[in-house]
């Protein structure tokens, strides 16, 4: 293959290879060279220019296949168009030769098809240049049409319509010519034939006037006969032929008409002419009446449909504007049809008449209108019913109601409210919450007009109405309630009307069947209204019999509608449900006998009915309710059916007796029946099958002719039952379809279950049945049996059971085996299926072995094609059903049959069957299928080249195995083999050739293909062309194409986002240099076209700078597919994480602009962006632009503003960018950042630049009319208040960027409080409130009030209580309301808490800092921190009341279900019993902030809360029913028995205890991590309370309950930040128990003193030591504590530090777990104080252990010296531990002593210097040794080695490099010589004070160069001077002879002090401070010192005088020189 890639035709390469291969080479030369030619150097062409026509003209006569020719003629056309063009004439002449040629044989048939498509290419590519010579080729082709057999006349007729685009006006001498020509072939045989001809004459109608003036009439006359008999490409062609023509007819195109004074056509006309067709299909006028009656006058149906389309291009083709300027017109033109006569002659007709008008309408109205011009239809619409129903209530009140021609008006009235009802309601449904300005304004009263229709004398009607009622309730949920009462209230008042009683009944009904799809529900009292309303109607039926039927009907409609409300409602209705059941059917045969006897035929009607109904019902109950089906509930359901399975079988007598029209009332109970039995369990009814399937014979008798004829009437009971996906309004079929579709399906679920005799019987009655019916019966019976088969087969295989035995196997065969070679294709393809499964189902191999065989026999000797298809199919079927291993075998024959199939030309029908069966068997047999991959793709690849492309059925089978072939070899296609490649470059070449298919199905499969082909090997797909082929795709009129190309996209923009948008830039680019593509121009007009410069710019480069994105937000205004909006919304998706953060702004702007569309909607001006430029427009309309309005305006413009459901998706886009951001950048959300890096370099974008524009996007959303927008929009709000919250303004510091849109967020939230909000907003809205208030961007308290008063008023909307306010949704709705309301006041509580807490920190800290002239800024600083305190504290008594009892109803929901009893019966406070399963929702997502609350709350009033109120409501406890009064805030009179305080705290500490300990136990994974931390900040709060602390303490096991719900809470959740929490909470219990501890062993004290009792034998391990696992504290705590410190420091773990694979690398703690690890130790050495000292002695081995671990393993040297918090907190442990007081007691004393040295001995070990680890930080270390010897008592550290280890450590240290190890050694020394122990310390000063006077002596030589190194210094003098103090009287001189001389010694002179270094200065400084300061204390010392040393003496004089001279500069200068060493000890001494 990449020998073809050349540009002139390798014709070596093509002589070697075989000739098979041949034209696959030449197609790939092709493909190459239509890529290149366009690339490609003109030079270059120019100088190939001749060899290549020679090659390109020589490829014409080489009869070439279809896509070839379509290539070769391309190319052709595009190198004379490129190159040089003075050959092009010759060429012409070749090509018009070879057409003129006489030869017909089929053998140079594609030589002159070439020639033929050559000369449309030329025209087409140069048009005009060519000029001359066309009337010539023209004629050529025209006469040769005249000859040319069905693929020349289409090729032909392809020709002239590129010959007429390429001239344009310039043929118009041939115009009619072509036309007379044409017009004759639109009704040809073949179909691929007249869609040529159709796309020729729309070409034509661009220019030729005469076919939409003069010929418009026999133009559309010829139209309609195309339509008959009609495919549906033949449809798609003519419909917009015909709606063209008419819309150019009505508005001309502007140039032909300057050309020609033209009459136009009136609208009226237009549309009359259009109405013809509809009405009277292709007959034409001039038939006599005679003939119409004969024909029957029915139109036939594919014109009718054919004419539907028609309507809808015709309006599309005039656009948007028209349809919004002509609706009125237009729509009552359409209504007019469906109620002419001839419209509705059979009831059949009208249903399929009314579906077509309905289909115009949705197709027109539902996408061309933007919202608001779809509200105007909505009125127009209304008011046509509004005048429909006046004419109707005109015949009904005429008294003289003979009249024949009212009852007509009423019959034709009923189709049209039904199409105006439908059409209404789907407007109504997709505006959604935007339509409520219908609903609200008075004027156009909606809600009148569709009720009154209720009392519609049609039932089609009053149903229509009903439907339109739900639609209307479903879009605006507030209305729901409200219409339900309204109806009941009517049906009430008018109980005796039958309409009335029927279509109210019917509007309630749809209203409850549409409660599913609101989410907030009705309140569920409705339900007790329409049960009692149901019974009364039930109840009082038999009382009037004008009325009966009706009341029965409705009766049971309502109970059945009533179950869809799902079992929270049922329940309460089960048992009276079933007694109704049970009283409709008689009790026993013998009543049924009697029953038989007596009743007229109406008692038996209305007894059928009622029946019906209650079957209905139960249906109802069991498709909705599965839960409450208990066994007991089936037993009793199964007396009622039993009974109406005896009476089915007596039915025929009784309508025998009475009359046939019981008939439909018998089938619709048979359908009930059916439709039950089918959805109980089979085993329920095992033993009535005998009996059933005497009817299921008979049924299978009635033919079948029902497509496309759904509505509502066939069954009123869909009118509450969900919809199937996909379908906008319900259609069930009518009842004898049902019955027979209900019948077969039941068979299905029953024929597994019953005996092989049984089985038998039945097949052998099938069989029977068939042989007896005859001619078209026949077929329906077959048919009608074969789906039961079917069905039957499937159950079979899915209850995994099989046929049965040989007779029950030969008797199916029979019957299957014969229909496979049935005429009808329908039976063939279900015997084919019914074979597969029956394989399936019996799965032995010799059966299948001889079903095979059977098939390959008949396949090798039929010739018939009936047989040929039939079997072809079978073993298609056969493999798929048994799969690739169970059928491998039979693999080898079934392909080389099915290939041999394939390549029969004569007959495409076996081409299709063939290929489809082979598809079938590639797709199951996978990977065994590769080898044959080969030949079946090359015979897929002859094929694609040589089958004609009008057999669209072969191709579309052709892509089939492609796609299937590409799968099969699956991720093999990525290799670099030979056969792999040539595999990879068929398949290529393969969708190739199908992309360029003209049929769309064909098309699809390409782009299926291909998709396959990117998913295994991405590398070789070539986006370049593929991406913009897909765009051009998003705009085709085909859904299915459509679905592909989004469903590619998705794919790709999954892996490469980047790389499509920039192809589909590129196309946009392109399109305007290619006329071609100007087609393509449309798709792009984005659906969010840029209203921002609309003036500026020309409108046609809209396309370019939203790209793909905005081609696919338009697409989702237009859209109403699932599945097809779904991968757009996908596509964005994936474009939008790997674009938006690069492209930021663009997306920003993508968003803004779909959602500034939801701001037009207030205004009144037109969605072009202003009434202005519409004027501006008017006037500058010259004669240019007087036509233009056909459509291009249109299609520029966008052509719908954003409809809510885009602007939802933006918003959401909106949220998503966000997140994005936040894992991109922190320049996103700094602002300084953000601008320095913008100025670095202007490309840059973050997300803080644009905050404007994210509020104000968040704004518009959150102040909508629709819901959901609202919703997306706080949510978008409460993002951008919690990522910006924090995020400083640089220009004001101190402030944030947030503050200047205060307003805005006030502004968005308001609304959201307002009375009529439905809940869910409301509740988002209180969570965006906490947010904001919590967030601390408002710190004034006038600007927070705003926002504070909105929570302040819901807040006083849940102290109402229950029932107070008119209730529009279901319960939990409101509970949903005020716990949202209660979680926000708990957040923004806890938040105002927080800094009050910090603000009560701070001020010491402050006051520290500052001076006194900084006092009064503190004093501000301090005011605001209380000020959200002062907010909260008003309605804090009411808060905490409330707070306490969500948490007990939390907790009391929380009980498993076996606790059920306990709940009270009658709700709690917040939730009804009734609705407690959508409560406990709600409840989960507020409980943590409000627990959290409450533990503050009891925190800060110290548990003290006890005035009457609070008892109260502590009281809610004790009884349940004062909860209530409490809650309405009812001051009780006589307080209840109040519980005692302590009793009270005692009840709320285990409320709270019992919520924490019950979440943590097990927090669900899909818990938000805040509820953990909540929860784990609200224990940590409590138990800082001292009441707290002694609850917990008391009862022991408490605690060690928390502590091991805590460890398990550790083993599931890994944040750092909950760990830390955990450690908190620890911490707490382990003090609590210390405290407690501590006060029981002060009591021993004093009261035991006379008893030797000792009180340290307390805590835990008493005398023995033992710990109890699960009973003791301490062991609790350190099992969780070791987990954590084995979780950050693995290596603690010996058995992982001993293991062979652990490697001792060790990380760096992060800064988390070092605090954490710190933490743990500070809680590991409190424990032993818990412990008595036998106890102490268990666990200190283990806490010492631990704690000296991590201070080597984290006492690591950093650069800037500082001390990890482990260290620190290691350090602090060792302290702790040493200086215990407990453990000092006799027996332990020993055990104490060696594990003390032990600790000390292992200190010292660890710090012996080794290579491979990091620097330890000898200062740690140091300081632990020097915490050993200040602590504890010598006789234990006295030990010769140890001190030796220790005295060795500090001379390291000493000696060390480093000064600041130096500086803190002499600090440690200082406070080892100091301790008081004399025995202890003075070894030390023997062997290190030496060592000290040496370092420091020598500094003279060494001044220090640093800090540092002088902070060692003067540290090192310091231990001198205490040493000196320490000594004796009489070594004072001795010590003072070392010290002074060092200090003079450091001493400058004049010259040197002048150029010495400033810290060296500062030595100097300090030296002569020191002697200044001692000489005074020891003089006599002092003076005898000097006097030795006379050169001291006058050094230090000397410098005196120095000093004086420049103190006062030097004071100045120069700071204290001890604030140096302050900090450092600071730090330090706090150990000791």
């Amino acid at each position: 293959m990449e020998l073809a890639h050349s540009l002139l035709l390798n014709e070596e390469a093509l002589a070697q290879i075989t000739e098979a291969k041949r034209p696959v080479f030449i197609f790939e030369w092709l493909r190459f060279l239509d890529k290149v030619l366009v690339a490609a150097n003109k030079t270059d062409v120019k100088e190939k220019q001749k060899k290549l026509v020679e090659q390109l003209t020589g490829l014409i006569s080489s009869s070439p296949g279809p896509p070839t020719r379509k290539l070769l003629a391309k190319n052709l056309a595009a190198l004379y168009s490129i190159g040089d063009t003075f050959t092009v004439f010759q060429t012409l002449d070749k090509c018009n030769d070879i057409i003129k040629s006489k030869d017909d044989t089929a053998a140079y048939l594609p030589t002159k098809l070439a020639a033929v498509a050559c000369v449309g290419a030329f025209y087409e590519k140069m048009g005009r240049m060519l000029g001359s010579s066309f009337p010539e080729t023209v004629n050529n082709l025209l006469k040769s049409l005249k000859s040319a057999e069905s693929q020349g006349r289409s090729e032909i007729l392809m020709s002239l319509q590129k010959v007429l685009s390429g001239l344009g006006g310039a043929a118009a001498s041939c115009h009619r010519d072509i036309y007379k020509n044409a017009r004759s072939l639109l009704t040809d045989r073949s179909m691929a034939v007249r869609c040529a001809v159709a796309k020729c004459l729309l070409e034509l109608q661009n220019e030729a006037v005469f076919m939409w003036t003069a010929e418009l009439e026999n133009v559309a006359t010829l139209c309609f006969k195309a339509l008959e008999n009609s495919n549906y490409g033949v449809r798609v062609a003519v419909s917009k032929l015909l709606g063209t023509v008419m819309a150019t007819a009505l508005i001309p195109k502007q140039a032909t008409v300057m050309r020609q004074n033209v009459k136009r056509a009136t609208l009226e006309e237009v549309l009359e002419l259009m109405a013809t067709g509809f009405l009277r299909g292709g007959s034409g006028f001039l038939k006599s009446g005679g003939e119409m009656l004969k024909v029957g006058g029915s139109v036939n149906r594919e014109v009718r449909v054919g004419v539907t389309q028609a309507y809808v291009v015709f309006v599309t083709t005039l656009g948007g504007q028209w349809l919004e300027r002509n609706f009125a017109t237009f729509l009552s033109h359409v209504l007019d049809l469906v109620s002419h006569p001839r419209a509705t002659q059979t009831h059949v007709e009208a249903v399929y008449s009314r579906r077509c008008v309905s289909f115009i309408l949705r197709a027109t109205v539902g996408s061309l209108l933007g919202e608001k011009a779809q509200i105007a239809a909505a009125k127009d619409i209304c008011q046509a019913i509004g005048k429909q129903m006046k004419a109707v209530e005109a015949v009904v009140n005429d008294a003289n109601s003979e009249n024949k021609a009212g009852a007509a008006d009423i019959a034709a009235s009923q189709h049209v409210m039904v199409c105006a009802l439908q059409e209404l309601g789907s407007l109504v449904q997709s505006l959604n919450a935007t339509a409520s300005p219908l609903i609200q304004e008075p004027s156009i009263g909606l809600l009148e007009t569709v009720t009154s229709v209720l009392l519609h004398p049609s039932m089609a009607a009053r149903l229509a109405a009903a439907w339109c009622l739900r639609c209307v309730a479903v879009a605006l949920p507030f209305q729901l309630t409200p219409f339900l009462d309204r109806c009941a209230e009517r049906l009430n008042n008018l109980k005796t009307s039958p309409e009335a009683v029927s279509g109210y009944s019917f509007a309630m009904a749809a209203l409850l069947g549409g409660v599913h799809q609101c989410p907030l529900g009705i309140p569920h009292a409705k339900g007790k209204m329409v049960v009692s309303i149901a019974e009364d109607l039930l109840r009082t039926a038999a009382q009037n019999s004008r009325l009966s039927l009706q009341r029965t009907q409705a009766g049971w409609l309502l109970l059945g509608a009533l179950m869809t409300l799902g079992p929270s409602v049922v329940r309460y209705h089960l048992p009276k449900m079933l007694l109704l059941w049970r009283n409709v059917f008689p009790r026993s045969l013998k009543e049924l006998e009697a029953e038989k006897a007596r009743g007229d035929s109406f008692t038996w009607q209305v007894t059928l009915e009622g029946r019906a109904g209650a079957l209905c019902a139960m249906r109802s109950f069991v498709a909705h309710c599965p839960e409450l089906l208990t066994e007991d509930v089936i037993r009793k359901l199964m007396t009622p059916i039993e009974c109406a399975m005896t009476m089915m079988s007596h039915i025929p007598s009784v309508i025998k007796a009475h009359g046939a029209h019981l008939k439909a009332s018998a089938a619709m109970v048979r359908l009930r029946l059916y439709d039950i039995l089918a959805l109980l369990p089979p085993k329920t009814y095992e033993g009535m099958y005998i009996q059933r399937f005497s009817h299921i014979g008979i049924l299978q008798l009635q033919p079948n002719s029902a497509s496309g004829s759904g509505a509502l009437e066939h069954d009123p009971s869909s009118i509450y039952l969900r919809i199937p996906a996909g379908e906008a309004v319900p259609g069930p079929l009518p009842l004898g379809v049902s019955v027979i579709d209900a019948s077969v399906a039941l068979f299905g679920v029953v024929f597994p279950h019953v005996s092989y005799k049984h089985r038998l019987q039945m097949l052998d009655h099938f069989a029977e049945c068939v042989k007896q019916a005859k001619g078209v019966r026949q077929q329906a019976v077959q048919l009608n049996i074969f789906t039961a088969v079917l069905s039957a087969l499937k159950g079979l295989a899915e209850n995994k059971s099989t046929l049965g035995p040989e007779e029950v196997r030969k008797s199916a065969l029979t019957l299957v085996m014969g229909a496979l070679d049935n005429p009808n294709p329908i039976l063939r393809c279900a015997a084919g299926e019914a074979l597969g499964r029956m394989a399936q189902v019996v799965g032995e191999a010799t059966f299948i072995a001889r079903m095979a065989q059977y098939s390959f026999d008949k396949l090798k000797s039929a010739r018939d094609v009936v047989s040929r298809t039939g079997h072809s199919l079978a073993l298609g079927c056969l493999h798929r059903y048994v799969g690739g291993i169970g059928s491998g075998q039979h693999l080898k024959t079934s392909v080389s049959i099915l290939l041999a199939l394939a390549q029969d030309g004569t007959s495409p029908e076996v081409q299709t069957w063939s290929l489809h069966s082979l598809a079938l068997i590639v797709d199951s047999s996978g990977p065994m299928y590769r080898g044959y991959v080969e030949p079946t793709l090359s015979l897929v690849l002859t094929l694609l080249l040589t089958v004609p492309p009008s057999h669209t059925e072969v191709h579309q089978c052709l892509g089939r195995c492609l796609g299937a072939i590409i799968t099969t070899v699956g991720p093999e296609l990525q290799g670099n083999g030979a056969t792999i490649s040539t595999i990879r470059s068929s398949c290529l070449v393969g969708c190739a050739i199908t992309q360029d298919h003209s049929d769309s199905l064909v098309q699809a499969a390409a782009i299926s293909c291909l998709q396959q082909l990117h998913m295994f090997a991405p590398r070789h797909v070539n986006l370049s062309s593929l991406v913009p082929s897909l765009c051009v795709h998003l705009c085709s009129s085909h859904l299915l194409l459509r679905r592909a190309a989004v469903a590619c996209l998705r794919q790709l923009a999954q892996r490469e986002a980047a790389e499509v948008c920039e192809y589909a830039m590129s196309l946009a680019k392109n399109a305007g240099d290619k006329e071609n593509s100007g087609i393509n121009i449309n798709p792009f007009a984005p659906g969010a076209g840029s209203r921002r410069d609309g003036h500026s710019r020309h409108q046609g480069v809209n396309i370019t700078e939203t790209g793909l994105e905005g081609v696919l937000f338009g697409m989702l205004d237009r859209e109403t597919d699932r599945k097809l909006c779904s991968d757009i919304h996908d596509t964005l998706g994936h474009m939008l994480s790997s674009l938006a953060v690069e492209n930021l702004s663009h997306w920003l702007m993508l968003c803004k602009d779909v959602l500034a569309a939801s701001s037009d909607m207030s205004t009144t001006a037109p969605l072009g962006g202003g009434k202005d430029e519409e004027s501006e427009k008017k006037d500058e309309m010259d004669d240019d632009t007087m036509f233009t309005t056909l459509g291009e305006e249109d299609k520029t413009k966008p052509s719908v503003a954003p409809r809510w459901a885009t602007r939802v998706f933006a918003a959401d886009c909106l949220c998503r960018v966000i997140i994005l951001c936040e894992n991109a950048n922190k320049a996103h959300f700094d602002l300084a950042l953000a601008r320095s890096a913008r100025l670095k370099n202007p490309k840059n974008d973050f997300l803080v630049l644009h905050l404007s524009d994210l509020i104000r996007m968040a704004f518009m959303a959150a102040t909508d009319h629709s819901n959901q927008l609202r919703m997306a929009g706080l949510q978008a709000l409460e993002d951008i208040i919690k990522k910006f919250a924090s995020v400083p303004e640089p220009e004001f510091p101190g402030h944030v960027i947030l503050e200047q849109y205060q307003a805005n967020v006030g502004a968005a939230l308001r609304p959201a409080f307002s009375q009529d909000t439905p809940s869910d907003i409301t509740a988002k809205a209180c969570q965006v409130c906490s947010a904001w208030i919590g967030s601390g961007v408002v710190s004034d308290l006038n600007d927070l009030r705003r926002v504070h008063n909105l929570l302040v008023s819901s807040l006083d909307k849940v102290q109402a209580g229950k029932g107070s306010s008119s209730q529009l949704y279901r319960e939990s709705a409101t509970t949903m309301e005020k716990l949202a309301v209660l979680k926000a006041w708990a957040e923004v509580y806890i938040v105002a808490m927080k800094i009050k807490k910090e603000a009560e920190t701070k001020p010491k800290c402050v006051s520290k800092s500052t001076e006194e002239d900084e006092d009064d800024f503190g004093t501000v600083d301090e005011l605001p921190p209380d000020s959200l305190i002062t907010l909260v504290q008003p309605e804090l008594p009411a808060l905490s009341r409330l707070w306490l009892a969500a948490l007990k109803d939390y907790a009391l929901l929380t009980l498993p279900a076996e606790f059920a009893t306990q709940l009270p019966p009658d709700g709690g406070a917040f939730y009804t019993p009734e609705t407690i399963d959508t409560a406990r929702l709600h409840y989960r997502n507020s409980w943590a902030p409000i627990l959290h609350a409450v533990a503050l709350w009891l925190n800060s009033t110290g548990f003290n809360a006890s005035e009457s109120v609070e008892e109260t409501a502590a009281a809610i406890p004790n009884s349940q029913k004062r909860a209530t009064s409490i809650m309405l805030n009812q001051t009780p009179g006589t307080p209840p028995t109040t519980k005692s305080l302590p009793e009270m705290n005692r009840d709320r500490m285990h409320l709270i205890l019992g919520v924490s300990i019950q979440f943590l136990c097990s927090p669900r994974p899909e818990e938000p991590v805040e509820h953990v931390t909540s929860c784990l900040q609200a224990l940590h709060t409590l138990l800082d309370s001292p009441c707290a602390r002694i609850h917990i303490a008391e009862d022991q096991l408490l605690g060690v309950e928390l502590l091991s719900v805590l460890h398990r809470l550790l083993l599931t959740w890994d944040p750092p930040s909950v760990q830390l929490l955990v450690t908190g909470v620890v911490q707490q219990i382990v003090r609590a128990a210390q405290d407690y501890l501590q006060e029981k062993r002060n009591t021993l004290n004093e009261d035991d003193i006379e008893e030797k009792e000792n009180p340290l034998v307390l805590g835990e391990g008493g005398e023995s030591g033992g710990l109890v696992p699960g009973k003791s504290l301490v062991f609790a705590a350190m099992e969780l504590l070791m987990f954590i410190l084995v979780r950050h420091m693995p290596h603690l773990n010996s058995k992982v530090s001993d293991s062979p694979s652990h490697i001792a690398a060790k990380s760096h703690l992060s800064e988390e777990s070092a605090r954490l690890v710190a933490a743990t130790v500070t809680i590991l050495s409190d424990l032993p104080s818990l412990c008595s000292p036998a106890g102490c002695m268990t666990v200190l081995p283990t806490i010492l252990f631990l704690i000296t671990r991590v201070l080597k393993e984290t006492a690591v040297k950093s650069a800037d010296n500082q001390v990890p918090p482990p260290v620190s907190a290691a350090l602090q442990g060792i302290k702790a531990i040493v200086t215990l007081p407990t453990v000092k007691t006799d027996e332990t004393q020993k055990q104490w002593a060696s594990l003390i040295r032990s600790t000390l001995a292992s200190v010292l070990e660890y710090s012996q210097p080794e290579t491979s680890k990091p620097v330890l930080d000898e200062v740690s270390i140091l300081t632990a040794i020097a915490l050993f010897l200040w602590s504890a008592s010598t006789e234990i550290i006295g030990v010769q080695s140890l001190q030796n280890g220790c005295i060795n450590r500090f001379k390291n240290a000493l000696n060390s490099s480093d000064p600041w190890v130096q500086a803190k050694c002499y600090q440690l020394l200082l406070s080892v010589f100091q301790h008081t122990n004399r025995a202890l310390s003075t070894p030390y000063i023997h062997s290190l004070a030496p060592i000290m006077v040496e370092k420091l002596k020598a500094v003279e030589r060494n001044r220090p160069n640093n800090n540092l190194e002088l902070l060692a210094v003067q540290e090192g003098i310091k231990v001198l001077e205490t040493l000196v103090a320490l000594g004796e009287e009489q070594n004072r001189v001795q010590l003072l002879a070392l010290l002074v001389p060092t200090l003079i010694s450091y001493l400058l002179n004049e010259n040197a002090f002048a150029s010495a270094s400033t810290v060296s200065k500062d030595l100097h400084e300090f030296a002569l401070q020191n002697l200044m300061h001692i000489g005074p204390l020891y003089p006599h010392a002092f003076k005898t010192v000097m006097g030795a040393a006379p050169e001291l003496k006058t050094r230090l004089e000397t410098a005196v005088r120095a000093s004086q001279a420049s103190k006062a500069k030097a004071a100045a200068r120069q700071p204290p020189p001890t604030v140096h060493s302050t900090p450092t000890i600071k730090l330090k001494t706090s150990f000791f």
